[in-house]
């Protein structure tokens, strides 16, 4: 297999932020993804944000699971660490490099597969203990990586590639992430980056759990009329002797629309994802009035996107535990190793 690396020169007349770094800096390899996957724009928003930050790239870590969410951390801030986990156990590696080492920045990189199915417990255990991170699920509603199955975020009566009708109730990660506990919660559409790049400005600067959860039409698998999170109906019919893929290129869907307003935005295959963008007037830090909104907002068909709340006052899971101020990698036998009269000393305070 080949892999087209970018080259390293710069064109001399590109911008650069307070640290010296271009955007060029904080990109990474060359995407595999389908041309015009919605996650291509996700990881452009990502190194935007980092950008206008003045984020030094080796001060974040960014972790990712399985699927094709879990591979766009390759094709972003190559300069900084990085760390590829197993199917649904992203936030657990997560929540374990955060407590050795505080002082990084950490973006979790999820998808609707991987957080919703099999890492739903993981998802779950993380926003509640408020793990400072930044978690964003590029949410198509399908395994893409697999072929098209549902997954737990697929709509209900939604069909499948095969014209399978989906019978289940979907899950809503921004409802179960407020209820929760997080301390930040989003959504947004990958085709709205004058939204999502600030978004995730705003959470990697959030101390506490922030979510994103991020709408990304897969370009291939997810496309049928009845979705809210389409780009193609896909062969429902097709009875050939064989069977050849050819995933034409398509230009990436952008919108751009005022606060308060809804719009509708037109995918290639003709269907329609209706948008509606929180109000200016809207109070992000009532975390029942949210729900509230959401629901009123989804009986109407509606996906919400914006800033859906935050507690400015947020403490994060090193203000639970009361851990040590310093990295706890950084210390050494006599702050770990106190001796026996420390230990005799803590024996009794239990008794």
């Amino acid at each position: 297999m080949t892999y087209l690396a970018k080259p390293r020169l710069h064109h001399p007349s590109l911008a650069a932020n307070e640290l010296g770094f271009t955007r060029r800096d904080y990109e990474g390899s060359v995407s595999t993804l389908c041309a015009g996957c919605g996650h291509d724009s996700i990881s452009a928003a990502i190194i935007q944000a980092c950008y206008d930050l003045n984020l030094p790239p080796h001060r974040l870590a960014k972790l990712s699971g399985i699927g094709c969410s879990s591979k766009t951390p390759d094709y972003f801030l190559g300069a900084s660490h990085g760390f590829n986990t197993v199917h649904g156990r992203m936030p657990s590696v997560l929540t374990g490099a955060n407590l050795a080492n505080r002082e990084l920045i950490y973006l979790g990189v999820s998808g609707d597969g991987d957080s919703a199915s099999i890492g739903l417990g993981q998802f779950a255990h993380a926003i509640r203990r408020g793990v400072n991170m930044t978690y964003i699920v590029e949410n198509n509603g399908v395994y893409g990586l697999t072929k098209g199955q549902f997954s737990a975020t697929s709509d209900k009566g939604s069909k499948s590639k095969r014209g399978v009708e989906n019978h289940d109730s979907a899950i809503d990660l921004v409802s179960l992430a407020l209820q929760l506990g997080a301390t930040f919660v989003a959504r947004s559409f990958s085709g709205d980056k004058a939204q999502l790049a600030p978004l995730i400005r705003a959470a990697l600067a959030h101390k506490g759990a922030a979510f994103i959860d991020c709408v990304s039409p897969c370009v291939q698998f997810n496309n049928h009329a009845g979705s809210t999170k389409s780009y193609d109906y896909v062969r429902e019919h097709n009875e050939a002797v064989n069977r050849l893929d050819l995933i034409s290129s398509r230009a990436p869907i952008h919108v751009d629309y005022e606060p308060g307003t809804t719009t509708t935005v037109t995918q290639h295959d003709g269907s329609v994802l209706a948008l509606h963008k929180l109000a200016e007037h809207y109070d992000p830090t009532d975390r029942i009035a949210a729900m509230t909104y959401l629901a009123q907002r989804q009986a109407l068909g509606e996906v919400v996107t914006g800033l859906l709340y935050v507690d400015p006052e947020a403490d994060d899971l090193h203000n639970s535990l009361d851990t040590v101020t310093a990295p706890l990698n950084s210390l050494g036998s006599k702050e770990l190793i106190p001796g026996s009269a420390m230990l005799a000393k803590i024996n009794a305070d239990l008794r």
